[in-house]
């Protein structure tokens, strides 16, 4: 699974940058290619860097002591193979938690008060273990280069938009039109691609390491069910961290959702469950 995981998120970014580089082309020439592949390298590089530190700003995550939190992550992170994730905590009721940093030497794990209120402890244990997956499949990196890359294509479809009106060559620059409605498009699509199969590896990952699937499978419900009656207020950008999306949506918003159906992720964990007995 992690093979066919690699190889299809190879596959997506590979469209997204191709994507950048088409609309940078069509936009500016070659110049425009190289100034798109130029953009999306600096994006990268400082959300790479920064982002991790930004989103712990945002939510005003905290350091958290807990002796048997921190015995489970190191537990579980001993299991994985990676280095022990530092622990955060948000206080809020909404039961959720997301990981991020750009690798394993400076990760962290961020739980929210409500989850440690409303899971029991193996359900707890699920989803450390999801997100301990997340971080050794760097999940994280691989979230944040696909949201740059995407980011790219829509800010330089709207700079493609001056040259529709004021074409700096003699061509028609009315071929840039159905680029300019597709590209943000198809890149968004790419980037739901990405997330909603990184969050099946990641089901699957912490699963396999807990030989626990059912408990995740009660714990997503758990959260699923409070964020209905009770969804977070912060900044959407941020939805595809957590483990089950936090902001109540629309039909609209749930059809292009960073996260796959809870259901669906349910059902396969429930089928893994039985072929682990």
């Amino acid at each position: 699974m992690k093979i066919i995981n690699f190889f299809k998120t190879t596959v997506l970014l590979g469209l997204l940058t191709a994507i950048l580089l088409g609309i940078g082309y069509f936009a500016g020439g070659f110049l425009g290619a190289t100034i798109a592949l130029i953009f999306a390298f600096v994006l990268n590089f400082f959300s790479y860097w920064y982002s991790h530190k930004i989103v712990l700003s945002i939510y005003r995550a905290k350091p958290i002591r807990d002796k048997i939190l921190d015995e489970m992550v190191s537990e579980l992170a001993e299991k994985a193979n990676i280095n022990k994730p530092n622990l955060y905590i948000i206080e809020t009721e909404i039961p959720n938690a997301f990981a991020t940093g750009r690798n394993d030497k400076n990760s962290c794990i961020v739980v929210t008060r409500g989850l440690l209120e409303n899971l029991n402890k193996n359900e707890i244990r699920a989803v450390l273990s999801h997100e301990i997956s997340h971080i050794k499949n760097r999940d994280v990196l691989v979230s944040t280069v696909a949201a740059t890359i995407g980011g790219a294509i829509s800010y330089l479809a709207n700079i493609a938009w001056y040259n529709i009106f004021f074409p700096q060559e003699d061509r028609n620059s009315l071929i840039l039109l159905p680029l300019l409605f597709l590209a943000p498009i198809a890149a968004l699509l790419i980037q739901l691609a990405i997330s909603r199969g990184r969050e099946y590896l990641a089901d699957y990952s912490g699963a396999i390491i807990t030989k626990d699937p059912l408990s995740l499978a009660h714990a997503l419900r758990k959260i699923e069910n409070f964020i209905l009656r009770n969804p977070l207020r912060g900044n959407h950008a941020t939805s595809h961290l957590f483990i089950v999306n936090p902001f109540r949506g629309d039909a609209l918003s749930k059809l292009f959702s960073t996260h796959p159906s809870t259901e669906d992720r349910i059902r396969k964990l429930e089928e893994l469950s039985k072929v682990l007995r």
